[in-house]
């Protein structure tokens, strides 16, 4: 039994290290319960660019094996995405919606000779915890800075900040704080609420009571930023004058149709519209769209698992279809393209993706749907949070 077992480690550290005839990625995400969209975006974004590029690179055949977590759920990514590296034997891990879940994962990397691209989770630090961790989605960080400078310059000096208590509500509220107190405005309450807080009434009850001309928020994209954004009007706080600021997570595509009238003019600052004008995003919204099949769900996601997947083709590309950790993540470093949403690349440094960040306000076309309008750029957008975090 002790030569059999060594005869079957022999045999899978020379597959690891020899060319591979499928190349297997395991991409981790919400594909059921209240997230479930999101999950939804990743799939059509990974369709999408494989429909547009084919499924092979060189002589291998790309084969994407999907792991669900509705919620965030650390321990449990951790374990799905033990048993894609070892049960399913995947080269490279991918997706992750929630920072939490991303994190939990890292410790694998290394040991398991295995890139993760983050096509989401947007906390700062995650790149950090490995060197084998690509990020192709946004930071919060990167996303809220420029809107604490929107924000000043539009005449509103205090500010009341509302954000979820995980890694991305922290970095969010911290990265709106420095940019707006810099600017010389005044945060005057900062409130962190519970990841699963779905009644916003006594919230939207203590914006008012703080004296603020504004508030600034974020929340994970999904049923919770569809609940806020609704409460925000419908307890008044819109027609009362309070201006609204936000990262583009609160305004995506997919809920505008259920904000209707109440989310015009709203302004946020984002890496991606739907609505961007090129010719990269008209071919990649018709492939998309024709991938999650209603194209009015379509949202950010598809366009970091997309990019994700430019990314790990470039990764077998440079291979060869070996399965190569270092030489993959080497290999992207300073990669740059032309993306759905625009011009970007990869930091060689940090392995973060730098992009062109967009001041949007909702607006509505001529056929009586609602859209996120870039009415600004603020080019080649690093992330502050990783110098903030040092």
């Amino acid at each position: 039994m002790k030569h059999v077992a060594i005869a079957a480690l022999a045999a899978v550290l020379m597959g690891s290290a020899a060319h591979a005839d499928v190349i297997k990625v395991g991409v981790v995400g919400p594909f059921s319960g209240p997230f479930a969209l999101q999950g939804k975006n990743f799939k059509a974004g990974i369709d999408a660019y494989m429909a547009l590029n084919g499924n092979t690179v060189g002589d291998d055949t790309i084969e994407v094996i999907y792991r669900d977590i509705p919620t965030a759920d650390p321990a449990q990514s951790k374990a799905l995405s033990q048993e894609l590296v070892v049960k399913e034997g995947v080269q490279y891990l991918a997706g992750f919606y929630f920072t939490p879940d991303a994190m939990a994962a890292t410790p694998l990397l290394e040991q398991a000779n295995v890139p993760m691209v983050v096509m989401n989770a947007a906390t700062s630090a995650i790149v950090a915890k490995s060197p084998y961790v690509v990020r192709t989605s946004f930071t919060t960080w990167q996303t809220s800075t420029p809107i604490a400078k929107v924000a000043f310059d539009g005449g509103t000096k205090k500010v009341i900040s509302v954000v979820s208590d995980y890694g991305p509500g922290v970095d969010a509220e911290a990265a709106f704080k420095a940019g707006f107190e810099a600017a010389g405005g005044e945060i005057v309450e900062a409130i962190r609420m519970p990841l699963q807080t779905n009644d916003f009434s006594p919230i939207m009850q203590r914006i008012k009571d703080s004296g603020a001309e504004g508030v600034f928020a974020f929340l994970p994209s999904g049923p919770t930023t569809l609940g806020f954004v609704k409460a925000f009007n419908e307890n008044g706080l819109k027609a009362g004058g309070i201006k609204f600021f936000a990262p583009g997570d609160l305004t995506q595509e997919s809920d505008l149709p259920a904000l209707g009238e109440a989310a015009l003019g709203l302004t946020t600052t984002f890496h991606y519209a739907v609505s961007h004008d090129s010719a990269e995003n008209k071919t990649f919204v018709e492939a998309a769209g024709k991938a999650i099949g209603n194209p009015a769900e379509l949202s950010f996601p598809a366009v970091g698992a997309y990019d994700g997947m430019h990314v790990i083709y470039k990764m077998i590309e440079a291979t060869g279809g070996a399965q190569d950790a270092a030489k993959a993540v080497e290999a992207v470093k300073g990669l740059s393209w032309e993306s759905p949403r625009g011009p970007v690349s990869i930091d060689p440094a940090s392995r973060h993706i730098t992009q062109n960040i967009y001041l949007r306000e909702v607006a509505k076309a001529d056929d009586g749907t609602y859209y996120n309008k870039e009415v600004q750029t603020f080019e080649k957008q690093g992330d502050p949070g990783l110098a903030a975090a040092k």
